[in-house]
């Protein structure tokens, strides 16, 4: 992507480690978090070699045509389980706005057709914000005492993934901004 090469590279850090630790949540035993887990590695890894900074490595043509193909079959994959859970639905534009932003380096104009751009650019500035608006913690009922279940894994709290799924949207909001 372009800009600055210090901000392109915390992009990468970021998304990596995002990346990494939806890995990780793969090892749930909920099936439905291993599932929604593996579609947020694959964006996490691809969102960050897309920010690698152009100035280090400029892909070769053939590689935005790879990422197109590769965040299209996700994005297949994310409608037909769309039926399953509206998050896919998310899982969905993610990987259309990946599809985009590819297909976008790959003409070699680097500059999209702004009204879609601006779309993308609202629905996850809408996104992260709701999505901060959750990690505010709440009180929980009932959690004093000694008795009930065990606390959650780390792979399984859901605060972890919520953070994580915020990370992604700030990141798809900054590859969007430098589009």
């Amino acid at each position: 992507m372009h800009g600055p090469g210090s901000s392109g590279w915390l992009l990468v850090a970021l998304c990596a480690a995002t990346g990494a630790y939806c890995l990780l949540r793969m090892r749930s035993g909920v099936e439905e978090q291993r599932r929604a887990a593996g579609g947020e590695a694959l964006m996490g890894f691809g969102m960050a070699a897309m920010a690698v900074p152009a100035t280090v490595l400029a892909p070769p043509r053939w590689a935005w045509a790879a990422y197109v193909a590769v965040f299209g079959a996700a994005a297949l994959r994310s409608l037909w389980a769309a039926w399953r859970s509206a998050h896919h639905l998310h899982h969905l534009v993610g990987a259309f706005a990946m599809v985009y932003m590819a297909a976008v380096m790959a003409s070699g104009t680097h500059s999209g057709v702004p009204v879609l751009t601006g779309v993308l650019l609202g629905y996850f500035t809408a996104y992260v914000l709701w999505t901060g608006t959750r990690l505010v913690p709440v009180a929980v009922a009932g959690t004093a005492g000694g008795g009930g279940a065990p606390p959650p894994g780390w792979g399984d709290r859901l605060e972890l993934a919520r953070a994580c799924r915020l990370s992604m949207g700030i990141g798809m909001l900054a590859m969007l901004l430098a589009l």
